[in-house]
């Protein structure tokens, strides 16, 4: 008998490629779905209902606002037993529209808005996209969650080219 030469995908390594190329590629799946599905809720997360829609019709110079430390007290005040101790997560100055959101890290994410001229509080509700955009950034997994998005879109990358490769190199030997 006559030692025949294995063919490409009965080779040890060939097998090994193929599979570590399926498991990454559903694992990127995975994370480029929820990056997908999460940016389509923030680009329509007013639309959705996921934030507070707010009007403020208050608007004259920004020199005339309140200053921010004192916003964030009055919105602490407003939100009472609802965001208790927890601390300011994050404030959106509007002065366009004349108002703040003081978003803080209670569980709901809740956001109080206030007109910064005058204090006064327009509303107070909770935030339900907040969840939705830290998966999308990757916030959700912690400090090193950027790179997980990182990660995933240089392994985006790698699939690419590797599956355009394991289509092109065999049409280019055959020539």
């Amino acid at each position: 008998m006559t030692d025949k030469p294995r063919e490409g995908r009965d080779r040890p390594s060939s097998r090994v490629w193929l599979f570590s190329r399926i498991i990454a590629g559903v694992m990127i799946t995975v994370a480029l779905v929820s990056i997908a599905v999460t940016g389509v809720l923030l680009n329509h997360k007013r639309e959705l209902g996921l934030m507070p829609d707010v009007t403020n019709t208050s608007v004259t110079l920004f020199t005339n606002a309140m200053p921010l430390a004192e916003l964030a007290i009055r919105a602490r005040a407003a939100g009472g037993p609802v965001v208790g101790n927890t601390d300011v997560d994050g404030m959106d100055v509007r002065p366009s529209e004349g108002l703040v959101k003081v978003r803080f890290s209670d569980p709901a994410s809740t956001e109080v808005t206030l007109d910064i001229y005058s204090g006064e509080t327009l509303t107070i509700g909770s935030r339900r996209d907040v969840f939705a955009a830290k998966i999308h950034s990757g916030e959700i997994f912690g400090n090193g969650g950027n790179f997980l998005g990182d990660a995933a879109a240089v392994a985006l990358i790698l699939l690419l080219v590797g599956g355009w490769w394991l289509w092109l190199a065999p049409r280019w030997r055959n020539r």
